[in-house]
């Protein structure tokens, strides 16, 4: 409780840091925001299984031809969530989430893969099952969504990390979807995030593992503890990132950073998983603004 607690007052004093740095550079908070589009969809894509690299998922946006046969289905998972993504970041804070909302991202997303099932949630018997946990019954997925956003919203006095945390379990655990529920399900998080004035998390492929077991944690003991680990160093690590551009400063890799200044290379990664300095992950690479 206490440590998540700290990572809260961290990530408001990171925030208060941004939106004083962010006055007057409102070209270059789009610039960041257009450069992580590529990052979003491989990193949520991969998590699904995909298996495009970072720069095939960069070539697929900006029509250059890959080196090797890709599915169409995948070419359209990766354009599809692009142009959610792009949306989510102009539009959410003109519309407040509901299930419409949901409805209408997840037709964007699944179009031209299943249109048959794009924009509409499982109906019928249509059942699906996520390792050792099926979802609940058709019948009850809209009722059950509708609860999660009534508890999501009553609880705005609480801290944020919590919040999603727990709002995405809850999502993913009725998987309301025939598709697409897991790219779905970490858009409502930044949806929710930038409503809330807060940046949009990327969660990262290799954190995939714990990502997992956080779910798991979350179907066995109705916990959400490793949850808002992944969630508290997703934005803190977001926060790093557009701080060291925003305040203008040299950003370098962590590698540099520590010959530069004889630290221990793997010491640093250690505090930058940690999230203890200011380092961010961008392409994959570790980086500090100095």
């Amino acid at each position: 409780m206490a440590k998540i607690l700290n990572v809260f007052n961290k990530i408001n004093s990171l925030r208060e840091r941004y939106y004083k740095a962010s006055i007057g550079k409102n070209a270059l908070i789009d610039l960041i925001s257009e450069t992580e589009v590529a990052e979003q969809v491989y990193n949520s894509n991969a998590i699904e299984n995909s298996t495009l690299t970072l720069e095939e998922t960069e070539k697929i946006l900006l029509q250059i031809d890959l080196d090797r046969f890709i599915t169409e289905r995948e070419i359209f998972e990766t354009k599809n969530l692009a142009r959610v993504v792009s949306y989510i970041d102009k539009r959410a804070k003109e519309q407040e989430l509901t299930l419409e909302v949901i409805l209408s991202l997840h037709k964007m997303l699944i179009s031209n893969i299943r249109d048959d099932v794009a924009g509409r949630f499982r109906k019928d018997n249509e059942y699906v099952r996520v390792g050792n946990h099926i979802a609940p019954s058709p019948q009850e997925i809209v009722n059950r969504l509708e609860k999660m956003l009534a508890e999501y919203n009553a609880t705005s006095h609480e801290n944020i990390i919590k919040r999603i945390a727990r709002l995405h379990l809850a999502f993913e655990n009725i998987h309301p979807f025939v598709d697409g529920n897991g790219r779905i399900g970490r858009v409502i998080n930044n949806y929710l995030l930038i409503r809330e004035g807060f940046v949009p998390i990327n969660i990262k492929f290799i954190d995939r593992k714990k990502y997992y077991a956080a779910f798991k944690e979350f179907d066995e003991k109705e916990i959400t503890v490793i949850m808002e680990e992944i969630v508290g160093k997703a934005l803190t690590n977001s926060y790093h990132k557009r701080l060291a551009y925003l305040e203008g400063k040299e950003i370098i890799t962590l590698a540099d950073y520590a010959k530069n200044n004889k630290f221990s290379h793997p010491n640093l990664i250690n505090k930058a998983n940690r999230q203890t300095i200011e380092a961010f992950l961008e392409k994959n690479i570790w980086k500090i603004g100095i």
